[in-house]
């Protein structure tokens, strides 16, 4: 895709400088978590470098779908960065790579643990005493010791080694690994709160420092009320499917027109819901008097729940139980949710030239983020960085020669 200026005309676009307008952010990071996090970054004003190895990051060839050449999982987490092809397996490139850090405030890379250490760019002995302001993030599987240290880590892999997918489906279907890749959003998350707490600290003390980011330890923090549930009664949890294992009436119930889903999280809540649905007694049935009660009879409430809503429209209950103050949705398809009249409000579907994707949840009164430009080509922007950079046009001209700077992707 081509580099697109901002402009007026579009959908969720960046409408100021952005709060993290003047951070520099050196970008080695491929394939999720780490584009994820400095796609929030750049959503919000950070100028985002993102150097690419001679491949080109792995997921451009993630698809069907393609658009020019990259796939959408690539398309989806990479806005609003500028790309730079560069062969860092080779001396030159690793001293391309020390310069542009010269000015940085944030270099983020999810390399196998030793990895920048053998190449003489190590945070302890190196990078934190050339550069001492520079915060550095680094993304593993699983750190670089332990029993599991610097061995290498996907997401569903992760998914299933922390007990996330052992939570999630039912006792029809076993573990189940979830439908989005949750343990690699997480880490971008955190990766990108992380950075954000080390660049506040670095305004007392004036020191950079390291950020050690894990897959693992990312996963096994998403299992909330999982981990607390067992560290208080030391059951091992079971999958519930979509009822939640604390609270009912929590799941999702049929209706005439489609499934929904009811979140009535405590005993005012379903006192309230029950008044709605003329269903008066329920609230004072000792079956159901307490969530403890509600718990315990989960499958008798959800059938006298079920053969309630049967006559409902869906849509239209929800609506109506939302306006009452009870938490309620129709369970809808993507292509629903991205073309409801809400999405479009929220502007969480952003919109510039060719590009279409999700908008930024972040929404800031003062100085507020969004889309500033579509996902960059390969090496779209090498030479123009390497300008800004100091690099002559001759010292460019070698670099290609020499295939330290990559034109087009390598096989």
């Amino acid at each position: 895709m081509t580099d697109a200026v901002p402009t007026t005309e579009g959908k969720g676009l960046a409408k100021s400088a952005g709060a993290l307008a003047g951070l520099k952010v050196i970008d080695l990071t491929r394939v999720l978590g780490g584009p994820y996090c400095t796609m929030i970054l750049s959503d919000h004003g950070a100028e985002v470098v993102k150097i690419e190895p001679p491949q080109g990051d792995e997921v451009r060839d993630w698809g069907p779908p393609f658009v020019e050449g990259s796939a959408s999982y690539f398309i989806g987490v990479n806005r609003n960065k500028r790309s730079l092809a560069l062969d860092l397996g080779k001396p030159e490139g690793r001293q391309v790579l020390m310069r542009l850090l010269e000015g940085a405030d944030v270099l983020i890379e999810n390399y196998k643990p030793g990895a920048m250490e053998k190449w003489g760019m190590g945070y302890q002995e190196v990078l934190s005493k050339r550069f001492p302001k520079l915060v550095h993030c680094r993304v593993s599987g699983f750190g670089p010791d332990g029993p599991l240290g610097a061995l290498p880590g996907y997401d569903a892999v992760i998914q299933a080694m922390v007990g996330l997918m052992s939570i999630n489906g039912n006792a029809d279907t076993g573990p189940l690994r979830m439908g989005t890749p949750i343990v690699d959003l997480a880490t971008g998350l955190y990766s990108a709160i992380g950075i954000l707490m080390a660049l506040q600290e670095r305004n007392r003390s004036g020191q950079g420092q390291f950020l050690d980011m894990s897959l693992h330890d990312c996963g096994m923090a998403l299992l909330h009320p999982q981990a607390a549930n067992y560290f208080l009664n030391d059951r091992r949890p079971k999958a519930t499917g979509n009822p939640h294992p604390n609270i009912s009436p929590y799941s999702k119930y049929r209706t005439a027109t489609c499934e929904v889903f009811l979140a009535v999280g405590n005993d005012p809540a379903f006192r309230k819901f029950c008044d709605f649905l003329s269903l008066k007694a329920l609230p004072d049935d000792p079956r159901f008097r307490t969530n403890g009660d509600r718990l315990t009879n989960r499958d008798t409430l959800t059938e006298i729940l079920e053969a309630r809503l049967a006559a409902e429209d869906g849509h239209d209950l929800c609506e109506r139980l939302l306006k009452a103050g009870v938490p309620a949705g129709p369970v809808l398809h993507v292509d629903e949710a991205m073309n409801a009249a809400h999405t479009a409000h929220r502007e969480m579907v952003t919109e510039l030239g060719a590009y279409k994707g999700l908008g930024t949840p972040i929404k800031m009164s003062r100085t507020p983020g969004g889309t500033r430009a579509a996902p960059p080509r390969f090496n779209e922007h090498g030479d123009d960085i390497l300008a800004r950079h100091g690099f002559t046009a001759d010292e460019v001209s070698e670099l290609k020669a020499k295939g330290i700077v990559v034109g087009t992707r390598r096989t």
